[in-house]
């Protein structure tokens, strides 16, 4: 027979669960904590072979398929970081007709830094910088951390730079299309969002500052 506090211990768990699926803000705050904290254990695992992100978007939802074989560095990254919540509330804040739709800036600053420096290598290029294709973005060789981009076009001087696509969109792509791109390139080069202050002041300044921008409502491993 169970003891009295084993289950006084059992209703205090069901209770949590229900308090937080009732409190949305409740499961925002263990998502963003984990995000400040990553889990190492769980970073340094590698990825299935092959699985497919959901994008749920102020556009409406497109699916990237990613594969392992493409850039395993880069997919491992992926599938802790759509597993931990990360791309849910980020910006498109880098769009570019006919070029890509940048994304993965975090929204919280915090969250933003605890990621900075969170580096990992550069996997090789073993597929072309095509249409739909998703590749990380980098400042330089072995820099890559969260952010993302989907090409619009087919963008094959990227693969001579050393950008190694992890995944492909398969179906939604005309709702990639139809993110905005009114801001176009980013300062100081253009009128769009400054990666700096990005980094420092997070949603806050994309949406006083730039309130078209299309953003991630979630996204999930299906």
């Amino acid at each position: 027979m169970r003891s009295f506090a084993a289950i006084l211990a059992i209703a205090a768990l069901a209770a949590c669960a229900d308090s937080a699926e009732s409190d949305p803000s409740k499961a925002d705050a263990a998502t963003t904590a984990t995000l400040r904290a990553p889990d190492t254990t769980k970073l340094a695992q590698p990825a299935p072979d092959s699985f497919t992100v959901r994008f749920t978007t102020s556009r409406g939802v497109f699916d990237v398929r990613v594969h392992r074989d493409w850039a395993p560095l880069g997919a491992d990254r992926l599938y802790y970081l759509v597993g931990a919540g990360f791309y849910d509330g980020v910006h498109f804040y880098r769009v570019i007709e006919g070029f890509m739709a940048q994304f993965g800036a975090h929204g919280d600053p915090a969250v933003a830094k605890a990621w900075e420096d969170r580096r990992i290598a550069d996997d090789p290029v073993r597929q072309r910088n095509e249409r739909g294709m998703l590749t990380y973005a980098t400042s330089g060789p072995n820099t890559r951390t969260t952010q993302l981009f989907i090409n619009f076009g087919n963008n094959q001087q990227l693969d001579r730079m050393g950008f190694a696509p992890v995944g492909k969109v398969v179906n939604g792509m005309e709702v990639v299309d139809s993110l905005y791109h009114g801001y176009g390139e980013g300062a100081p080069a253009g009128q769009g969002p400054d990666q700096g202050r990005l980094q420092r002041e997070g949603n806050a300044y994309l949406g006083h500052e730039f309130p078209k921008l299309d953003s991630i409502v979630s996204a999930r491993i299906l």
